[in-house]
């Protein structure tokens, strides 16, 4: 492929010279930059080298010559009957010499490689034709035509052609003029869309690597026998119902694949007359069973993969010779097989009861079971001599056979998830190295446990009823090698630390959910090779000061405890990420200098905990700090906390990067509403972020123009607005929205649920899980499956859409369109008194915690915070590595929660506002609120205001100077919407297009309600009644002189707005900008202010990925998109007022400058 010119490694040589083009004399000579790259010639202007224009002349079978007229110049010529020609002039005989040699090589090579694949290419380029040495050709993802000059029909040209790749090119049809290409060994023609093939495929005896996947085959032509040469078929997402007969004559093909096609009975006995077969992949068909012929064995096959099929019983004792055995994700009842040669079993996420082998299987090294129904450990398992992998969690095993834990081979063994009460005491030293046992009846462990396992170096013990850790030595020292011990969610009380000092080697220990009351200083001291420490949800006051001793500690994690004084951390080379939120601390002491290392330090929770300014000062440079933040001082806020309150925590795990966002709007819009959202990138972090800071925005408009489709419409619109970033980046999302039904007022709140990917939403409804969300993977949905399998995706063998995602469903990702489709699944039901909690995670949180443990963990708990925060740690414990977020909703919808006035919340009265103290910003979704001086009047509203109101709202009138409202009800007892909005026309002189999601202005509606009567421009307004938050009417002055803070969730643009006769003009000058930006309320026009309380300058936020990439990292709250302005901003007015509007205009703007300079 070309390559760009940073790529160095392919620029042999390059200069600036004087170069003439063609042969003749007509050209003139110029100075133009001169690239020898790879085996081409690239000549380009200096101007134009820089925007990518160039000339490129291949010199692969061309010529190099000196030219005798002029000194030191090259006469450089390409191959082929129309050949260029460009002279070059060298300035010393040194360069001459050096071109000359490199070039004459070059000249040359012979080209064997040619890559143009994804090029959008309809036909061969022609030069490529007069090198007869190209062996391998890749038009992969082209628009390659069948016949033509420089079509497929050409391709016979090239002599040598041995490798051809033309898969993705949506042929239709089998070209047949490839069947005249004698030379070719290997051919990929995979998803082209072929039906059939042709008779004369037979001709191309000597093809060795036939690719036919992704296609609409259902039998392949008989000539195909003639191929004797073949040894790699690929038959793969086709149609076909059985197997091919013709793969019997194929004698040299030893793996038959067949994955994704229909069929429905695996016939052994075809199997049986094909014994050059080794390898049989039959993943992601319709197996119902297998059809054995009892007379016959088969002494060939040794792999087998049966993955995602639909069989419920398996007998494959003819098998003799299999070695290895996938079968997971069927409906397996019984499973038997023969043991002679059996190696590996993998029969995970079925429905065994019972597992028979026979004869014992002595090659038996990896064995799992997890995922089933069995109630025992088959006996043959415990005599199996070579087994070191043994993993049959998630079962219902009461007992664990002595001979298993005994076993003198088994190095890993996984029981976690079944109802074990013991384990079998240790009687000799045995070779196992990891251990889990998590989620079981345990009250106590083996006591020679530590003593005979002296390999051991990783335990699981999370989620027992331990109360107590057998010793680890014997004598003075200890032999442990234990390096990995997780014990969260047990009993332990502060009497096992003294035995964790008997494992001097640990990295890793989580003790988090305990009965820990102290950590005794002397014993934390001794763990030196300490890197993660885990000590949340205990009763510690303090961390002992003897934490300093543990040098390689890089992650302390100690929230929800009874922490007073900040433990003595940051004096830690390693230490990276702190948490102590949730705890009682009221100062911190700092250091001079913090470790250079530290990224991430978290103190929220801790109300008593005042930060000075120079403490703020010195953590500025650590990329995310969270404290808590000023509480919202608006009647809304204060309203919607009555219902819900939410808590956020994001852990990054063993990941060098965060790829979870969050949105969190516990006070939404213009009512009480509510949106909260999770984004999961997977392995990238720009599509979250970019998701946090907009989608949120697209909810309010969709809103506001539809009432059914507007969730779907927001996953669609969000989708499309991803640009370039959503190309081949892909996320995850789940989305919340709590409002009232708007087709009827008087009933409570719903909850609207989208998703898409493998975050999903749980409701907690009277203590029991109600799943919200649908999970869209291969794995999990069968219905996606199916789809993605008949639009012929392939699937590789680790379950991924063309080896990228898992994901049916994703925002981005739109290369894999139509695979991977970001239509959500949207869930709409009533919140009642019922409900009480929310529960929102991503995939590693739901993958390691069921929905009713994730209930039961957190249920008691009333700080949403911390109970969002312990579902992270007990992930981690459970074994996730990964990225994990959640999210919790405490709800409270109960009659006890009403605020209304007539059931004791005082508001001002419909007289007006008395509040003595000034209100805070009122909250708006769309980034825009509107603050009004005392002597405007509401006829003389002249701007075009970023929020739209529905039509259906009533107009209410307003008297000059105050704001009339109706009785304060709360969302149970609900009157009808009339107080929301003001609709009413007024004079305007002028009109702004405003992009109120942050989004390209290009993409929004058309400015509605402009109307004309005659003589001036009339804007329709929606004027924001304010639904007694409280605004008051002040002097001008006083406004700007009041430093109080906003609150940080609302961004506002303040119209400052005066009378000038009868027309009104908005002021956009230097002097409005300055007292805009003395409020912290206001960012839209002039700034954007971020969730942290930073202003980020228009100018330098019109690029989404930026704003979003230089947000902050972990960022739990909602920060909008900045604001684009659409560049063609005009008046909407019929051409006959045209020039008495422009002429009425001109003469009030210079009434208001004289009017101004009065003033001043």
């Amino acid at each position: 492929k070309p390559c760009q010119v940073e790529q160095l490694d392919r620029i042999l040589l390059s200069g600036v010279y004087n170069v003439r083009k063609g042969k003749t004399q007509l050209h003139k000579w110029a100075e133009r930059l001169v690239i020898l790259c790879g085996t081409c010639l690239v000549v380009s202007s200096l101007k134009d080298s820089h925007a990518g224009k160039m000339h490129i002349l291949p010199l692969v079978g061309g010529k190099v010559e000196e030219m005798k007229r002029r000194q030191y110049t090259l006469a450089f010529t390409s191959a082929g009957a129309q050949a260029q020609t460009y002279h070059v002039s060298f300035e010393t005989l040194a360069e001459y010499q050096r071109w000359h040699r490199q070039a004459s090589t070059v000249v040359s090579m012979r080209l064997s490689m040619v890559d143009l694949s994804c090029y959008s290419l309809e036909e061969v380029p022609e030069h490529l034709f007069y090198s007869q040495d190209i062996i391998y050709l890749n038009l992969r993802h082209n628009f390659m035509r069948s016949s033509g000059a420089g079509s497929l029909d050409s391709l016979c040209r090239f002599s040598q052609l041995k490798s051809l790749n033309l898969s993705h090119n949506r042929l239709g049809e089998f070209p047949v003029s490839l069947c005249e290409i004698s030379t070719l060994t290997e051919l990929n023609i995979s998803c082209n869309g072929l039906c059939s093939l042709p008779s004369q495929i037979g001709k191309l005896l000597n093809l060795q690597t036939l690719w036919l996947d992704g296609n609409f085959l259902t039998s392949l032509p008989e000539e195909m026998g003639s191929l004797q040469q073949l040894s790699c078929l690929g038959l793969s997402f086709n149609n076909f119902c059985e197997l091919p007969a013709i793969c019997e004559k194929l004698i040299l093909v030893d793996k038959l694949a067949l994955a994704g096609n229909v069929l429905e009975t695996l016939d052994l006995a075809v199997l049986n007359h094909m014994s050059h077969i080794k390898n049989v992949d039959l993943r992601l068909n319709n197996l119902k069973r297998a059809a054995a012929d009892a007379l016959e064995g088969n002494k060939s096959v040794t792999y087998m993969d049966l993955r995602d099929n639909q069989m419920t019983d398996l007998d494959l004792s003819s098998l003799g010779s299999l070695e290895q055995l996938h079968c997971e994700r069927n409906k397996l009842k019984e499973l038997t097989l023969s043991g002679f040669s059996l190696r590996a079993l993998y029969a995970n996420s079925n429905c065994l009861t019972a597992v028979n082998i026979y004869p014992v299987p002595g090659q038996l090294t990896c064995l799992e079971l997890s995922h089933n129904q069995l109630q025992c450990v088959p006996d043959w398992a415990c005599e199996a001599k070579k087994l070191e992998v043994l993993d049959v969690s998630h079962n219902l095993l009461v007992e664990l056979p002595s001979r298993i834990l005994s076993s003198l081979s088994l190095r890993k063994l996984m029981v976690g998830h079944n109802r074990l009460q013991r384990l079998p005491p240790l009687v000799e030293h045995i070779p196992l190295e990891v251990l889990d046992i998590q989620h079981n009846l345990l009250t106590k462990l083996p006591e020679t446990l530590f003593v005979k396992a002296l390999n051991l170096r990783y335990l699981n013990a999370s989620a027992n009823s331990l109360e107590s850790l057998p010793s680890a030595c014997t004598g003075e020292e200890s032999l442990s090698m234990l390096q990995l011990l997780y014990l969260t969610n047990n009993n332990l009380t502060d009497q096992c630390i003294p035995v964790l000092v008997g494992h001097p080697r640990l990295r890793i220990l989580h003790l988090a959910n305990n009965h820990l009351q102290t950590f005794p200083a002397s014993k934390l001291s001794k763990l030196e090779h300490l890197e993660e420490l885990n000590l949340s949800g205990n009763k510690l006051k303090t961390i002992p000061t003897t934490v300093a001793n543990c040098k390689l500690l890089h992650t302390l994690i100690a929230h929800s405890n009874e922490i007073s004084i900040f433990p003595e951390i940051l004096h830690l080379p390693r230490i990276q990420f702190v948490d102590l939120s949730c705890n009682e601390l009221t100062e911190i002491l700092i250091p001079e200098a913090l470790p250079g290392a530290l990224q991430e330090l978290d103190l929220s929770g801790n109300t008593n905990l005042v930060l000075e300014h120079k403490t703020l000062d010195v953590f500025s440079h650590i990329t995310t700090l969270k404290i808590d933040a000023k509480p919202s001082l608006t009647a809304d806020s204060a309203l919607s906390s009555t219902f819900w309150s939410h808590g956020v925590a994001e852990m990054a795990g063993q990941r060098n990067k965060l790829c979870v966002s969050s949105l969190a709007l516990g006070s939404f819009a213009e009512g009480v509403e509510a949106v909260y959202g999770m984004f999961d990138g997977d392995k990238n972090e720009e599509l979250p972020r970019l998701l946090q800071c907009t989608m949120a925005d697209v909810l309010l408009e969709e809103v506001q123009q539809s009432d059914t489709m507007f969730m779907s419409n927001t996953f669609l619109v969000s989708h499309r607005k991803l640009g370039m970033a959503g190309q081949k980046l892909g996320s995850s999302a789940v989305l919340c929205y709590i409002r009232h039904d708007v087709a009827d007022p008087a009933s409570n709140f719903s909850l609207t649920v989208a998703n898409v990917g493998t975050c999903q939403a749980i409701l907690c409804r009277s203590g029991k899980p109600l799943p919200l969300s649908k999970v869209f993977s291969l794995e999990q949905c069968s219905e996606e499956a199916k789809r993605v399998k008949e639009q012929k995706a392939i699937i590789t063998e680790d379950n991924k859409v063309n080896g990228v995602t898992c994901c049916t469903r994703m925002l981005g990702c739109t290369y894999l369109h139509p695979w991977i489709l970001p239509k959500p699944h949207v869930n709409s039901i009533p919140l009642t008194v019922q409900d009480e909690l929310l529960l929102i995670g991503n995939k590693a949180l739901w993958e390691h915690l069921s929905y009713t443990e994730a209930i039961s963990a957190v249920c008691h708990l009333h700080d949403p915070l911390a109970a969002a925060k312990k579902l992270c740690t007990l992930a981690q414990s459970y074994g996730c590595q990964d990225n994990v977020g959640a999210m919790v909703v405490c709800l409270n919808i109960s009659e006890d929660s009403c605020t209304c006035e007539m059931h004791g919340l005082t508001l001002p009265g419909p007289g007006g506002f008395t509040s003595t103290t000034k209100p805070a910003t009122p909250s708006s979704s769309s980034g825009i609120a509107s603050e009004f001086s005392s002597e405007l009047s509401a006829s003389e509203v002249s701007s075009e205001v970023g929020s739209t109101a529905s039509d259906e709202h009533n107009a209410v009138s307003l008297d000059s100077g105050l704001l009339q409202r109706q009785e304060r009800r709360c969302s149970l007892h609900p009157v009808p919407p009339s107080s929301i909005f003001q609709r009413q026309p007024s004079s305007a002189t002028f009109s702004s297009n405003q992009s109120d999601n942050g989004l390209d202005s290009d993409d929004e509606q058309p400015v509605e309600g402009v109307m004309t009567n005659g003589s001036k421009v009339e804007v329709e307004v929606d004027i924001h009644c304010c639904k007694g938050k409280g605004l008051e009417f002040e002097p001008l002055a006083a406004e700007y002189s009041s430093s109080a803070p906003g609150p940080e969730d609302d961004s506002g643009l303040v119209l400052v707005i005066r009378r000038q006769n009868s027309v009104n003009t908005v002021q956009r000058g230097v002097r409005e900008k300055c007292e805009l930006q003395k409020s912290l309320s206001t960012c839209c026009l002039y700034g954007k202010k971020l969730s942290n309380g930073s202003i980020v300058p228009l100018e330098e936020s019109l690029n989404l990925i930026e704003v979003a990439t230089e947000a902050p990292k972990k960022k739990t709250g909602y920060f909008a998109a900045p604001s684009q302005v659409e560049p063609e901003d005009q008046f909407v007015m019929p051409p006959d007022l045209e020039e008495e509007v422009k002429e009425q205009m001109k003469q009030h703007q210079g009434n208001g400058a004289d009017q101004e300079q009065k003033e001043e």
